[in-house]
């Protein structure tokens, strides 16, 4: 199926690993031009090589800082004046460690927020300024569904995720008139495939950060269809609700989780 993206121009945060890593590859393969937003710039870079071999129509990498707005705003103006517009943004940078909310303090609990909540109110009103004048765009930001379960060690970070949700709806909602798709997307556990696939600012750096490989296995056995999520199983549902193709969604969450989350 073609997904009327290429030439499209789109914004992806923290493309370089994980999830924005397929992601960036997904749009690239539809010969979109991307415009990727990272902190790890070495890490983003082999990624742009990558999507260039892979069909994009233009990649470019800026240094992006999301919980800043001044360096958000410079990622978008290299956006438009490299691509012309912005028909697309996915928010999706994100950051947690595993505690339990006793475990945890201010400090914790104000970067958490900044990380996965801030990013998405400088992102979004930034992409906004751009597609309301031109009433059209797409906005995807990953959720997760530790937002619609409740989550043992994730407290701060489900909380945040399920104000996503709900800012999401609410942009979708004020936005619509102008012809602005919002969504979100809730992975749940998504684990890299190779080494390769992560920068070494992600939280998957540490191999060994979050389950062992056994805990894994057992997680699968857990979930409808028994197996954990891969990068690429969520970069195709955000490319998807990303473009024309999916012209009327907007407003809604989507756990593509592998049935962890079976909401409604």
């Amino acid at each position: 199926m073609d997904l009327e993206l290429k030439g499209k121009s789109v914004v992806v945060t923290g493309g370089g690993s994980n999830i924005g890593r397929s992601i960036v590859l997904t749009f690239a393969e539809e010969g979109a031009n991307i415009t990727i937003g990272d902190i790890d710039t070495a890490q983003a870079g082999k990624v742009a090589e990558l999507a260039l071999k892979k069909g994009a129509s233009g990649v470019e990498v800026v240094k992006t800082d999301v919980t800043n707005l001044g360096q958000v705003q410079n990622l978008f103006k290299t956006a438009v004046d490299k691509f012309g517009t912005v028909d697309a943004l996915v928010n999706n940078v994100g950051w947690d460690e595993l505690r339990f909310f006793t475990q945890t303090n201010p400090e914790f609990w104000q970067k958490v927020i900044q990380i996965n909540y801030w990013s998405v109110l400088n992102c979004t009103k930034t992409a906004l300024d751009i597609m309301i004048p031109k009433n059209s765009g797409s906005i995807v930001s990953i959720s997760s569904d530790a937002s619609r379960q409740g989550e043992p060690r994730e407290a701060v970070y489900g909380g945040i995720k399920a104000g996503v949700n709900s800012f999401m709806k609410t942009i979708a909602k004020e936005n619509g008139r102008y012809g602005i798709r919002c969504n979100a997307i809730c992975p749940g556990v998504t684990v890299p495939e190779t080494e390769e696939e992560v920068g070494s600012t992600s939280m998957w750096s540490d191999p060994n950060g979050f389950f062992s490989q056994d805990q894994f296995d057992k997680m699968a056995k857990t979930l409808p269809l028994r197996k954990v999520g891969r990068p690429r199983d969520l970069a195709n549902a955000v490319v998807f609700m990303s473009s024309p193709r999916a012209g009327h969604i907007t407003g809604q969450v989507l756990s593509v989780s592998g049935g962890y989350s079976m909401v409604g």
